[in-house]
């Protein structure tokens, strides 16, 4: 999302994913992944604005222990100077956010308080990271490693001989921008720290966070700083501290740093609970949670590089949203006050315009009992704080990006059985953002625009109209907001349907239709329409306004709950295979895809979304178009497509496809790879393509999954034999595009044969997805 955006893809050329054959000697080496976590590369996305961290957490942890080196997220592997080591960094975001108490460890005399003039050099060759763990030698001689439990942060130093070996902790810098903070030396062993800040995109906020820091031995001497100003001996500042030690013999000290976003007592709480064990037992912890996670998903087939690929995304796929409450369960609600999660952990960071498209699915399917509780942490925020959230971090609502995302994320959760005995608060609390808009003093927009898309059934555009609240505006994006709320709607009315809710199923299904009063017939695009309904901008569907992060053709898919009646608008499926084959570049796809894929679709600049009428494989607008073929009678075009946009994962810094999103690109490619894809996000409908490799083996949790695995296999895939011949569930044929949640339940095997040319398979009418009524 543009809360967290896109990133320029390098051009380095790698093999394509789909050409990746499974030959001998890569079966022999896939023998040996019997440590997946081995697989994983930290430092895929941390250049060319990937935005991703190299540094330690466990899965879904409060805690991401990682370097920072000047870049406005946290880290950038052409930078070569360390600021320091912070607790927290969101895995991909596009605006500055976390960075919390950077600590850094020096020799000598305490001279500079500004990390950006006492950063340590190091070099590439000399670093190195794997899931929960990351070392790197500095500059100065110094050793630091870094490791995470959930809610502690755990730090090894290896000094020079010297007795000048400090620790310097930076309460008043950090990624954001600070608002105060506070220090303390409470002991010989102990740093307490408050640190509030704001900012993301906007100048959201504010927040606090509370931090304890334990040593491992004591200091021989420390001191506090006030702006510039160094304060030997001083227990207090506004600042930071900096701590002591000799390390002419013992050369080695450990730091555990507990966080809380509650209060100090807290953070104590979550030091007692998770700290005082040595580094070594806390990496291992990690790197076993980490091997734990990675396991459910074992696959055959393809070389290292595919493996690596596909195994570091789904690492990145388990990084967020991220525990929020502290180990007595105790957390910071929207209204800013004290709360306690009974029966559930409670989860916090919403990247809702973009996970709600692939990764709520991805954790649904391999992490429900975690789903859950995000699910209901969800439900929380409004009941807390009165209204749903749109972009949340921490306590905050930023009004980051546009539409109604949390909808179809909440109603993903009610159609993979998450909400089980919460089904009707939840949809009381979807009935009413629905329906509404939040009152002007609470700090969330909703939907902005719903009075107007209530009243003429579209959003309306107004690039001038102030912003009401800090963060974006729905007003400023009418044309996508419509799609984005008739989406939304849609999903609404199947849960309705569900509950038994039968009136507000009619209604809602009725405005899942308003995607219709976008649309001119005089370009054939959808198109933004002003306050009169007059529509306004250029009638280029290419140059056109008020698309969020793209153009009218990236948006004109974007109607999953009813493609035949927006292939109708077009002119029928002729008339939109045409356009899609344009929109794809297919004839070049089918000569280089490769090609195709790093010079048509991706160009410009990292954030330059506009003025392009081509695929666009690095935002989420995109995400589902691919699939669009499966309801037009030509599904093998959707593995062409699928198959070149996955050449854009690589296993070097630059291997990501823009901006991870909390995950939503790696979700992507790990659902795509697999040859699953919710193709209807907010409701049930999984799109088939061809997988990428020979077999996948999926092991489900058997509470919510009674099948308790399922297996993929496809036999020989690879670019010379990628189209699907037949599919077969549990060896019966299955002649469609798509399987239902409810098919999914108990299926034990779904295979796919494949072949060298397209098939029959797939392209009856009757084989297309659903349409949502």
């Amino acid at each position: 999302m543009r809360g967290t955006r896109r990133t320029r893809l390098c051009l380095a050329g790698v093999m394509a994913a789909s050409a990746l054959v499974a030959t001998p000697a890569a079966r022999a080496a896939e023998r040996t992944d019997r440590h997946l976590a081995d697989l994983v590369n930290p430092f895929i996305g941390s250049q060319n604005e990937g935005n991703t961290f190299p540094g330690a957490a466990v899965p879904f942890g409060m805690v991401q222990l990682s370097p920072d080196t000047g870049h406005s997220t946290g880290y950038d592997y052409t930078q070569k100077r360390i600021r320091g080591f912070s607790l927290v960094h969101l895995s991909g975001v596009g605006c500055r956010i976390g960075g919390d108490l950077p600590v850094l460890p020096t020799t000598g005399e305490v001279t500079q308080t500004d990390y950006a003039r006492y950063a340590a050099g190091f070099s590439h060759a000399d670093e190195q990271a794997s899931p929960g763990y990351y070392r790197v030698g500095l500059d100065s001689g110094i050793r630091a490693e870094l490791t995470a439990s959930e809610r502690t942060g755990v730090q090894r130093f290896t000094f020079p001989a010297t007795d000048k070996a400090n620790v310097l902790l930076n309460a008043g810098q950090s990624l954001h921008k600070p608002v105060a903070s506070s220090v303390e030396i409470l002991d010989d062993h102990t740093v307490r720290t408050g640190i509030t800040g704001h900012g993301f995109c906007r100048d959201t906020g504010p927040y606090t966070v509370y931090t304890v820091t334990r040593f491992s031995r004591p200091f021989t001497a420390y001191g506090t700083w006030d702006g510039t100003t160094l304060h030997p001996g001083s227990r207090t500042g506004s600042g930071g501290a900096y701590v002591r030690f000799d390390t002419t013999e013992d050369r080695t000290v450990e730091a555990t740093t507990a966080l809380s976003y509650v209060d100090a007592a807290g953070a104590e709480t979550n030091l007692r609970t998770e700290g005082g064990r040595s580094f070594d037992a806390v990496r291992d912890r990690a790197r076993e949670l980490w091997e734990r996670r990675l396991a459910g998903v074992r696959v055959q087939g393809g070389d290292p590089v595919l493996r690596r690929t596909f195994y570091s995304s789904l690492y990145r796929s388990f990084l967020a949203p991220n525990i929020g409450s502290d180990a007595d369960g105790r957390y910071t609600g929207w209204d800013r006050r004290i709360h306690h999660a009974a029966g559930f952990t409670y989860y916090q960071n919403w990247s809702l315009w973009d996970t709600y498209r692939t990764q709520a699915q991805l954790l649904a399917l391999l992490a429900p009992r975690e789903a859950r509780d995000m699910a209901l942490s969800v439900v929380k925020v409004d009941e807390d704080g009165g209204w749903l959230p749109k972009w949340g971090y921490g306590p905050v609502e930023t009004n980051v990006m546009s539409g109604d995302p949390v909808t179809p994320f909440l109603t993903t959760a009610y159609q993979m059985g998450l909400l089980k005995g919460f089904e009707e608060r939840a949809y009381r609390a979807l009935r009413k953002n629905a329906d509404g808009v939040p009152p002007a003093d609470y700090p969330g927009i909703g939907r902005e625009a719903n009075a107007e898309y209530l009243a003429h059934g579209f959003a309306p555009y107004d690039k001038d109209r102030p912003l009401a609240k800090m963060g974006d505006s729905d007003y400023h994006h009418g044309a996508s907001v419509t799609l984005e709320y008739a989406l939304a709607d849609a999903m609404l009315a199947q849960m309705a349907r569900g509950l038994g809710h039968t009136a507000d199923a009619a209604r809602y299904a009725a405005r899942a239709r308003n995607y219709r009063r976008i649309f001119d017939p005089s370009t054939g695009f959808f198109r933004a329409r002003d306050a009169s309904g007059a529509f306004t901008g250029s009638a280029d569907p290419a140059r056109g306004v008020g698309f969020h992060e793209g153009t009218a053709w990236q948006y004109q898919w974007l109607v999953p709950q009813d493609l035949p009646g927006m292939v109708g608008l077009i002119g029928g499926n002729r008339a939109a295979n045409d356009r899609l084959d344009a929109f794809f570049a297919y004839d070049r796809l089918l000569t280089d895809p490769e090609r195709t894929a790093r010079e048509v679709w991706v160009h410009g600049d990292a954030y330059d979304y506009y003025n392009a009428a081509t695929y666009n494989p690095m935002n989420e607008p995109d995400l589902i178009a691919p699939y669009t073929y499966l309801a037009t009678g030509q599904p093998w075009k959707t593995t062409d497509v699928v198959h070149a946009a996955l050449t854009l994962f690589t296993d070097g810094p630059t291997g990501m496809t823009g901006n991870d999103d909390l995950g939503t690109m790696s979700a992507w490619n790990v659902l795509s790879s697999i040859g699953l894809f919710p193709i209807q996000p907010g409701y049930d409908t999984w799109g088939l393509s061809t997988p990428v490799f020979d077999r996948v083996d999926l092991t489900l949790d058997r509470h919510f999954w009674p099948s308790g695995g399922l297996t993929v296999t496809a036999p020989g895939t690879s670019a010379a034999d990628r189209y699907i011949q037949t599919v077969r569930r549990d060896g019966t044929p299955n002649t469609r595009t798509y399987l239902t949640t409810a098919a999914l339940r108990s299926l034990r095997t779904l295979g796919f044969t494949v072949g060298p040319r397209p098939s029959e398979w797939g392209t009856s009418p009757s084989a297309a997805p659903p349409v949502l009524r």
